[in-house]
């Protein structure tokens, strides 16, 4: 694989290299650039030590949801084989939206960086810090559209197989979440 200097990734799939645990990650960006700063997160993700990436969406434009006065967001899921923990993980993930200047003024706010840890497999848990799988993963298009993309095998507890999951949302109220694929 080669990096370019614009923060771009040329192949879809991007490391066979594998570590003890697969995760994925959800990505979202609606200020200073968006598409640069969700690009440069998956270069931020491939450089996180015992981290590869392994596999990254397309780009989805998606209209913000809860604070509507606020630009769309690009968002994408990343799949990643690490031997860091969930908390190491997610520590990590947090650092890199501080790294990007992101900055929680209120619940929903716009953001140049967000990075969710969606689902460590074979862990479940719930904790003041973390909650595994991600709760609320399943009500957003935005996640679900990309994570079918990348994951089409996928089975989350509780729902099942993420394509037939993102086959009966784009059925109902989460349809009219006004995502949009980039091409």
């Amino acid at each position: 694989m080669q990096e370019s200097n614009d923060a771009t990734l040329d192949d879809k799939t991007l490391s066979r290299k594998s570590f003890a645990h697969t995760a994925f990650v959800a990505l979202g960006s609606n200020l200073q650039d968006p598409v640069l700063q969700v690009k440069k997160a998956f270069l931020a993700l491939k450089n996180l030590p015992q981290t590869n990436l392994i596999k990254t969406s397309s780009l989805y434009c998606t209209a913000p949801i809860g604070y509507q006065s606020q630009p769309d967001f690009i968002n994408a899921v990343v799949q990643i084989s690490t031997d860091l923990s969930p908390f190491d993980l997610l520590d990590a993930l947090l650092n890199i939206e501080l790294l990007a200047g992101r900055d929680r003024p209120f619940a929903n706010a716009p953001r140049v960086l967000d990075c969710d840890l969606l689902i460590y497999v074979g862990v479940t848990m719930n904790t003041v810090k973390l909650t595994l799988p991600h709760s609320r993963m399943c009500e957003r298009a935005f996640v679900l559209l990309p994570l079918a993309e990348i994951a089409p095998d996928l089975c989350l507890e509780k729902h099942g197989n993420v394509v037939k999951l993102k086959d009966l949302i784009q059925n109902s109220a989460v349809q009219n979440q006004g995502i949009k694929k980039l091409a």
